[in-house]
């Protein structure tokens, strides 16, 4: 279990990583799969970016504290996490986006990384 939890962590965390480098480095085809398309080079760049560096963050963020500060830190970090999804998915909801990609990528997201900190708890 200890290996599940671990690693689970670490995909999430670098999942992270790597949306926030999408959004800073390909922010059209980001926002698109994000559920609200965006032009980055209109009024929505600066929205764009900072997506990208708040997921980014996060991700370095959760890395960190799982080498440095152990489970039980990730564990909560994982839990006040997933509030980011869960209000994803209200935004691509109000915004007219897709239910199938609120509830099927912004919801489920949160509902696993919900299930990471549940198995970090265990550790």
């Amino acid at each position: 279990m200890t290996v599940t939890a671990y690693t689970l962590a670490v995909v999430l965390d670098l999942f992270c990583v790597f949306l926030g480098y999408r959004f800073l480095f390909q922010p059209g085809p980001a926002a698109t799969g994000y559920g609200v398309p965006a032009r980055p080079d209109g009024d929505a760049g600066a929205y764009l970016t900072v997506k990208g560096l708040r997921d980014g963050t996060f991700g370095l963020l959760g890395l960190a504290l799982l080498a440095f500060a152990g489970a039980h830190a990730e564990a909560w970090f994982m839990v006040c996490v997933a509030l980011v999804p869960l209000g994803d998915t209200l935004i691509v909801l109000r915004s007219g986006g897709a239910k199938a990609v609120a509830f099927g990528i912004h919801f489920a997201t949160a509902v696993v990384v919900l299930i990471s900190a549940a198995l970090l708890f265990l550790v």
